[in-house]
Order: structure tokens, then sequence, then C-alpha cells
């Protein structure tokens, strides 16, 4: 094998090492062994939201320590092979594909070390609302809806609708809230929140003209069980209406949506798209929940009544991303700079490079695109 090979694996080893360190494989490994045996314990399944979430947990570190194993082999297996690669080209050519293999898994891990937010490996509620433009705001708000579902589904993550508003005149959406359910779905996807703009031909105006159409896109986490949130109940307006949405006779003839306006915030929720009342005011509950908990720890504030109002103006200016139709394609960060000029790939869920981007940028501290929307 030749001195570049070698020194490769040399780097890959050195890889190899400092995952085990900024992963903490031992440390997660003891945690693994304690929530394994409370799993074990007779009465663990008496309380089923604690035990799920405990188990949930244990899933999730098993994952990396299982990720980091499968990466520890492959190094070992290419060691092995690079020893006889000079006797045999079928081995050298087998290590080169474990040398390319295990540059990959290494990424991969790189990468997850960047989820250590308290929430960032677990479930999102992502929510999209239109901005002004009337039928093309409703209709880029289904498309940023289908963007999400579609990465979802590339990831193998569930998706549970929670709120989808048809919009007006049979246009795209008036608003869209999902439950994502996946490994670091929070952490990948807290990426995303701000506002979106969009830039083409209007299919919807007559004239095709070029509009300029904006919609907010905001990322809560799903709070595990065992998480205390100070939400005292005569806070909280419960009004119930109408499901104006599809979804079988029960719903939309019966009074089985929800809305929930926490009073001291002004905070609203929404849920229709369950067939019972008293799911959609779980829904909602956990949907505010969420949105107190997770306000409040980005904003390092103490009290809860102080959190109102953080929402960026869903207008000119104040966009994370534009996506461009015309005259040329390209969607593009404005935080990162990272651009990719497949825009029907983007719109069909390709958004890892996005998402990417944005992860190294807040672990480093580099942003590129800090000038701003200018496309």
């Amino acid at each position: 094998m030749s001195e570049k090979e070698n020194k490769e694996l040399d780097q890959l080893a050195a890889r190899v090492r400092d995952a085990h360190a900024f992963l903490h494989i031992d440390d997660k490994t003891a945690e693994l062994a304690k929530l394994d045996a409370r799993i074990a314990e007779p009465d663990f399944w008496n309380d089923a939201a604690r035990a799920q979430s405990v188990s949930k947990q244990a899933s999730n570190l098993r994952a990396v320590i299982a990720e980091y194993g499968e990466a520890a082999s492959c190094l070992e297996d290419a060691r092995c092979a690079w020893e006889l690669a000079d006797e045999d080209a079928d081995l050298a050519a087998e290590c080169a594909d474990l040398l390319d293999a295990l540059s990959r898994m290494l990424d991969a891990l790189e990468i997850s070390s960047w989820f250590s937010g308290r929430f960032d490996a677990g479930d999102a509620i992502v929510t999209v609302n239109p901005g002004q433009g009337g039928l093309e705001a409703q209709d880029w708000t289904e498309m940023l809806y289908r963007i999400y579902t579609r990465y979802a589904d590339s990831k193998g993550w569930k998706v549970v609708d929670l709120d989808v508003v048809p919009g007006t005149d049979a246009v795209g959406l008036d608003k869209a809230t999902v439950q994502i359910e996946g490994r670091n779905a929070y952490g990948m996807l807290r990426s995303e929140i701000g506002v979106h703009r969009l830039v083409r031909i209007s299919p919807t105006d007559d004239k095709k003209r070029r509009h300029t159409t904006f919609a907010s896109v905001e990322v809560l986490p799903v709070l595990p069980d065992d998480i205390e949130v100070d939400l005292n109940p005569s806070d909280v307006r419960v009004d119930v209406y109408r499901s104006s949405g599809p979804g079988g006779q029960c719903v939309n003839t019966t009074d089985s949506a929800v809305r929930l306006t926490h009073e001291p915030t002004g905070i609203v929720v929404t849920c229709q798209n369950e067939k019972s009342q008293l799911q959609n005011k779980e829904n909602c509950l956990r949907m505010l929940r969420s949105k107190l908990v997770e306000i409040k720890e980005r904003e390092h504030l103490e009290k809860i009544s102080d959190i109102k109002g953080v929402q960026q103006k869903i207008e000119w200016g104040s966009q994370i991303r534009s996506y461009v139709f015309m005259p040329y394609t390209l969607a593009k960060d404005t935080r990162t700079g990272f651009e990719n000029a497949n825009i029907n790939a983007v719109m069909d869920g390709d958004i890892d490079g996005f998402i990417n981007a944005y992860l190294s940028a807040l672990t480093t501290g580099v942003w590129e695109g800090s000038k701003g929307g200018s496309m």
C-alpha cells in the first residue's frame, strides 16, 4: 500500500480516538447500564409514560454506542486489510473501500456530536405559518409542509399531523403543525426556525407576474414526561370549535377542535386533526408546555411571564433562507451562505446540506452568510 493510504489510515485512527472522547462513550455506556437496570425492574412499566421515556433514552444511547462500535470495527478491518494488501490486490481494493466507509461513518459521528442540547435527541413539533400574500402564501406554506414531511420520510422518521388547516379557495394551507418523531429530530430541525422566502412566477396569478412570498417556521421539542412545567390550569383558556379540515364525518360535525390560550403570555396553540376533543386538548397541552419551556431556555429567562413576543415579523429582511425559481433557480441560506441550485431536490426534502451547515456554524461560531438575504 502507498504512503498516502498509510497516512490516511493513521488520520482515521486518530479520528476514531477523538470520536470516543467527544461522544463520551464511556459515560454513555455507564448511563446505559443504569437505564437497562431500571428497565429490568419488575414494576418498571407501572408508569407507562415514564417507562416509554426511559426506554427511548436507552435506545438513543444504544444507537450512538453501536455506531461508534461499528466505526471502531471498521478501523480494525481496514488495518488487517492494509497489512496484507501488498500480497493481495483484492485486499488492497477492500482496504480502500473500508477507508472510504470509515470516513463517512466518522463524518456522521462528528455531526451527531453537535446534538448536545437538552432536547436535541428527541422529537420535534414543527409549525409553518403563512405570511402576507394571500393564496400565494398559503401555497408556500403547503410547499414547506411537504419539504419537512419528505425530509422526515428520508430519515425514516414518523410524521403525525396535529393541526393542518386547508387554505381558502382550496389553495395550499392556512397553517400546518406536525409532530416529527425520530432520533435527533429536534436537534436537526431547530435549524429551520425562522422566516423562509419564496420567489417565483405565481401559478395563482393570471398575469404570471413574479411574486415574493414569506412563511415562518417554528420548531419546538417534544418534552420528556419527566420535565416539569409550571403551568397553572387557571391561566389557560380553552375554546372548542368545529374542525375546518378533512377527516371524516366525526371530525367535521362535532366541536372536536381545541384552542388553548395561555393568558399570561398570549401564546395560542390549536389542534384539530384528531377525532377526539380530548386527544386534541392533550396535543395542545403538549405543544403549550414545549413552547413555554423552549422559549424560556432559549431566552435564559426566569419568569414565564416575560417570554411573550419572540417571533420575527414574516417579511422582507428577516428571512433565514431564500428559494428562488425565477429568474434563476437557487436555494440559499442567508446565515451560513450554503446554497443548492437544484431547487427541485430541495422541494423534495433534500435539506441536509442546509441543516449541517447551520449546525457546523453553530458549533464553530463561523457564520459565512451574515450579510443577510440579498437575492
